[in-house]
């Protein structure tokens, strides 16, 4: 007999190959079958504790089944600093819609999310909302859509304008707030005085990400403690040189990165 995980439960087995027991728990031949985090239908010789899911397409698994496959799938240490964790995206519109879903998708147990707008459609080029989302707050359609991605996290939204008045209370208990505003005003009234009430916290701001092209340019630079810029730190939305997808998205990409990056590094344990 051999022990491992099965489902997020730990049960004994006769078995001694995947093939076997998945065949033998398996009602369909299109479930999804998960062997230490990765899916495979290879046959695999079976170890102890090995963790084992099988999946049916189309159907969401129970919140433990889910949870405990995500972690095997983030690696288990890295999931569970994860999902410890509290991160504030200020700003949905191309960088910030798109750093929450990937920082929802990476497992970050809580998220806050702040915006004072409502989609339009200017926005599609970019944003991560849809037709369906016109007219609505950014971040009562966001908040919809992580749900539809991951029900499991806990979201809080906040539908105001940030500035000095309400910046001092906004972020207590938040490990990582990510700016992402399209105005230059906006990112140098935050950047000049988030630290001035959050001095543990970290801040990571974004510079420079119009246009298209150079995407090497794009990188993530550390200005002080607990301060990091992502972007090209010169490239701002002009005439001619508008704000286009495919850049937006790697900065964001960059800027949710560096808080898995900062997290697994337990900067904020």
């Amino acid at each position: 007999m051999m022990r491992v995980k099965f489902n997020g439960e730990f049960l004994e087995t006769e078995h001694k190959n995947t093939l076997d027991f998945f065949q033998s728990v398996s009602k369909n031949e299109s479930d999804v079958w998960i062997v230490n985090g990765f899916a495979t239908k290879e046959n695999l010789n079976l170890n102890e504790n090995d963790e084992l899911f099988c999946i049916e397409k189309n159907v969401m698994p129970p919140k433990d089944a889910l949870d405990a496959m995500m972690r095997s799938r983030h690696t288990p240490k890295l999931h569970d600093k994860l999902k410890k964790a509290s991160v504030a995206v200020c700003g949905l519109g191309g960088l910030g819609s798109h750093i929450a879903i990937m920082l929802a998708r990476s497992g970050i147990g809580s998220l806050k999310l702040i915006d004072f707008d409502v989609v339009e459609p200017s926005n599609l080029n970019r944003q991560a909302y849809r037709v369906s989302d016109l007219g609505k707050f950014k971040t009562e359609a966001l908040k919809e859509q992580i749900n539809e991605i991951n029900p499991y996290i806990s979201i809080e939204i906040c539908t105001l304008k940030i500035d000095e008045s309400n910046l001092e209370y906004l972020f207590k208990g938040i490990n990582i707030v990510c700016e992402a505003f399209d105005t230059a005003l906006a990112k140098a009234m935050i950047a000049q005085n988030f630290h001035r009430f959050y001095k543990d916290a970290t801040l990571i701001c974004a510079s420079g990400l119009a246009g298209y092209g150079d995407s090497n340019s794009i990188q993530t630079r550390k200005i002080a403690q607990n301060f990091y810029v992502c972007g090209d730190l010169i490239n701002g939305a002009k005439v001619g040189n508008g704000l286009m997808a495919p850049r937006v998205n790697i900065c964001a990409a960059h800027q949710a990165n560096l808080v898995l990056e900062l997290l697994a590094r337990n900067d904020h344990e």
